[in-house]
């Protein structure tokens, strides 16, 4: 059902392609990270686009709930699956041995690249990059709507455990910061009273902090 797009140039799938350690080995590739910049922009457009027209009933809070869970490191890495992006990669070679072409963070960077790449391929209109990510929101859309409640709120189901059971609220730790500046990757934990309940990663500080608090609940056995 989904396919890679159309390009009319071949260079800018094989730049969307292109992982950055693969250039420290091919120095005259070009990597993909600056197409993963606008990709994301590209996409946050089209997400908050799609879901205000879907859903007409929803308020602004709950658009813009809807709308992380659409475009978040885990989502988009899915969307990289149903598309075999993994199997597609140039990487280096250290990056391919170490389970590269399975890993969200650079999988979902991927589709990211390669929605930059499209926007660009077709003189940056974005009425054909619509015509084509429209059935990946779709595809999904329905779940998450279903799932948001648990999804979306997990730092203040944790938090009211917290209090509940130890009187103290939970505390979020930043304990790793990698990647270039511009596709961070945060590793967050949280603690309860000193003692560590759960740890997440993402693109974002916030992204981490909710993993690492879905990580504390399914853990404590409350998802």
């Amino acid at each position: 059902m989904f396919k890679l797009p159309q390009f009319q140039h071949a260079k800018r799938l094989e730049q969307a392609l292109t992982h950055r350690s693969y250039t420290n080995e091919h120095p005259s590739a070009e990597h993909n990270e600056r197409l993963e910049f606008l990709g994301d922009a590209v996409l946050n457009f089209l997400s908050g686009e799609f879901l205000y027209k879907k859903f007409p009933e929803k308020p602004e809070g709950e658009l813009t709930l809807l709308r992380s869970l659409l475009v978040d490191e885990q989502q988009l890495a899915h969307f990289a699956e149903l598309l075999n992006l993994g199997a597609q990669l140039r990487l280096g070679k250290g990056a391919d041995l170490d389970g590269g072409r399975r890993n969200p963070n650079l999988l979902s960077c991927a589709f990211e690249s390669l929605i930059g790449a499209y926007f660009l391929d077709n003189g940056s209109q974005i009425d054909m990059v619509r015509i084509y990510v429209t059935p990946f929101f779709e595809s999904v859309v329905d779940q998450l709507v279903v799932a948001a409640p648990e999804t979306t709120n997990p730092k203040s189901r944790l938090q009211e455990w917290a209090l509940a059971q130890v009187g103290e609220v939970p505390r979020y730790y930043a304990i790793a910061e990698t990647g270039p500046d511009h596709a961070k990757q945060f590793t967050v934990e949280v603690r309860v009273s000193g003692k560590v309940y759960g740890q997440g990663s993402g693109k974002r500080k916030q992204e981490a902090e909710k993993l690492a608090a879905r990580n504390a609940l399914e853990k404590l056995g409350l998802l």
